[in-house]
């Protein structure tokens, strides 16, 4: 996912530096909402991963 919202950005970037606002108004958008996406599901990973925690071997 985070590499989705990477893509976008160079999109976003190259959309930019050849004059097409619209579109990298968009592209940027899209990323941002990708990467926040990134991370709320990472916290949501590590959270899940701490709360189940494995018991120690006797």
């Amino acid at each position: 996912m985070l590499n989705w919202a990477v893509t976008f950005f160079v999109i976003a970037i190259i959309a930019a530096i050849f004059g097409f606002g619209g579109i990298a108004g968009a592209a940027a958008g899209m990323a941002k909402i990708i990467f926040f996406i990134f991370i709320v599901l990472l916290v949501i990973s590590l959270i899940a991963n701490a709360l189940r925690g494995k018991a120690p071997r006797p």
